[in-house]
């Protein structure tokens, strides 16, 4: 795992967004989509909202994705072999960076066909724990006709990512703003934030 975790990193340095394109193995990848597509299919997802466990919003003209969050506490083997593999980056992150992470969190993430997410920032207003948002794509054979690109706002340009299979996408949550583009097709993900 070194060298995908130092692509991520090393990535992230050039250009403050850090891109693994095989951040999951095949074989997790799968299981971890199986499992997504089972919670939804049971309507285990829920609507997202903007906003924290104090101030939260529902709005689908400004976001429209569904989330479930994953728990040690479900004891589910795909999302056990998920935390395994964050405790190994944010220990590697911690030792070569000295990011001083001390926790994390995060959801399955499913937008429908035809839903988006429109420019925001991670970090809430009340609240700096995030330091680094990560995303895990879980889509396979997607192609650029189908939409749903990751659009991350740089003072100077638009940095369109495609939402493929196992890439992960790292970056600080306090920094750059982001959208997800319209999507044609269902994408999934696993979302989550690095804390301090």
């Amino acid at each position: 795992m070194k060298n995908t975790f130092d692509c991520l990193i090393d990535s992230f340095i050039d250009q403050h967004v850090g891109i693994a394109d095989h951040f999951l193995s095949e074989g997790l990848a799968a299981d971890l989509k199986e499992n997504l597509i089972s919670l939804y299919s049971n309507k285990m997802l829920l609507s997202a909202g903007t906003g924290n466990d104090k101030v939260i919003r529902h709005n689908s003209e400004v976001r429209g994705d569904r989330i479930y969050w994953l728990d040690r506490d479900h004891d589910t083997p795909c999302e056990n072999a998920f935390f395994i593999l964050m405790d190994r980056f944010v220990k590697y992150l911690n030792e070569t960076c000295y990011t001083g992470i001390t926790g994390y969190e995060f959801h399955y993430t499913l937008y429908e066909k035809g839903s988006f997410y429109k420019k925001h920032l991670d970090q809430f207003q009340n609240n700096d724990s995030r330091k680094y948002s990560m995303i895990i794509y879980l889509n396979t054979n997607w192609i650029l006709a189908d939409g749903g690109e990751l659009c991350i706002h740089h003072d100077d340009h638009l940095q369109n990512i495609s939402p493929e299979n196992r890439k992960g996408v790292f970056f600080k949550s306090d920094e750059l703003m982001h959208e997800v583009l319209l999507t044609h097709q269902p994408r999934m993900s696993i979302t989550g934030w690095l804390k301090i």
